[in-house]
């Protein structure tokens, strides 16, 4: 499943990106195949697993797993399985664009040390796949096989931008993983999950000073919910190229683009559209814009001046950035009914539209 709508939303809530290049880097991977690695990720060898985790500047978790775990918590598993090779396989085409300077990645001062990151970056995302899937296997799951991948992305900055806003929902999410494990008395993976927070933390820190942004966003990092995540890991995938996503039972809502581009961080009106062939009917009277932000409580804000654009619906909602100071990401869903919600999982659960992903500071 593929929504275009979701990638471009991603890519316009970077606020910083140099010119558009003169084409779209292809040759990486023309077709979109990124697998198997040199280094046979994502199938490695022992030997080759050695050498992941010397670049990786550690090692896989030795310790023995937990006797069992929950049905859900292999769902989030194969969640985290998912998002990983999609992010090695971001990272590794970015590492191959920076190494060779094509035409928009000659980033001058700073590529050695760039190219240091990344090359950690790609072993220590190959490691998290590796986990992720290792536990799926022991525990009688299949493990999670990579898709073919499209990137919006034609510059080093954009791509950073764009590393920046999907790691802000990773760490939103595994927020949400750690809540699942702990209602499922799944504690033995809270600690390994906490761990890779942490990680990716620190890659949200390094993506920042890039973009000459604080490097630390909010004091309570937006949280999110899987489904949004796995919505918006397949607005990068060719259709028809996920061998085995089926076998994750999470929700896929329709694509929700946020049309105002940059967002400015002030209370303003924000305009968004969803495709009418996503949409069950023309009626849309009951929906309202969820904004999740923060550990706050979602805040719903009416649709209004919604009007028809060719084939797509084009509305605006209320955002009240100063009311409750939304920086970093905001995640943006569109419900039928008028809430209110108690947690984003209220929200998920009611969805059509989403995630729309703003991202400010």
């Amino acid at each position: 499943m593929k929504s275009f709508s979701i990638a471009a939303a991603l890519l316009a809530a970077t606020a910083t990106a140099a010119p558009a290049a003169i084409k779209r880097q292809a040759d990486f991977s023309p077709d979109g195949n990124y697998f198997p690695l040199s280094n046979g990720f994502p199938n490695p060898s022992p030997d080759q697993i050695l050498k992941i985790q010397k670049q990786a500047f550690g090692t896989l978790p030795n310790g023995p797993p937990p006797p069992s775990i929950s049905d859900d918590t292999k769902t989030s598993l194969k969640l985290i399985a998912l998002n990983e090779l999609f992010e090695v396989a971001f990272f590794t085409e970015l590492l191959y664009n920076v190494t060779n300077k094509v035409h928009g990645y000659d980033i001058g001062y700073g590529h050695d040390y760039v190219l240091h990151a990344l090359s950690a970056i790609i072993a220590q995302e190959e490691l998290h796949a590796l986990n992720a899937n290792g536990a799926l296997k022991n525990f009688g799951e299949e493990p999670i096989q990579p898709c073919k991948y499209t990137f919006p992305v034609t510059d080093f900055p954009a791509a950073i931008g764009l590393a920046a806003t999907f790691t802000d929902v990773v760490l939103g999410t595994l927020q949400d993983v750690q809540f699942d494990a702990a209602n499922n008395k799944d504690a033995g993976i809270v600690r390994s999950v906490g761990s890779v927070i942490g990680q990716e933390g620190e890659q949200e820190g390094f993506f920042r000073l890039i973009l000459k942004k604080n490097p630390s966003a909010l004091p309570f990092l937006t949280t999110s919910v899987r489904d949004f995540a796995f919505t918006a890991i397949q607005g990068f995938t060719i259709p028809g190229s996920c061998p085995n996503i089926n076998t994750i039972p999470l929700q896929t809502f329709g694509a929700l683009t946020v049309l105002t581009n940059p967002v400015e961080p002030k209370t303003q009106n924000l305009e968004f559209s969803i495709s009418k062939s996503q949409l069950n009917s023309t009626k849309y009277d009951d929906f309202s814009v969820v904004y999740i932000n923060q550990q706050n409580l979602p805040v719903v804000k009416a649709i209004q001046n919604p009007h028809w654009k060719h084939d797509t619906l084009v509305f605006e909602a209320g955002f009240p950035f100063d009311e409750f100071e939304m920086n970093g990401l905001t995640i943006a869903a569109v419900v039928e009914g008028k809430g209110p919600f108690a947690t984003a999982d209220d929200v998920a659960k009611v969805a059509k539209f989403g995630p729309g992903l703003i991202e400010i500071n």
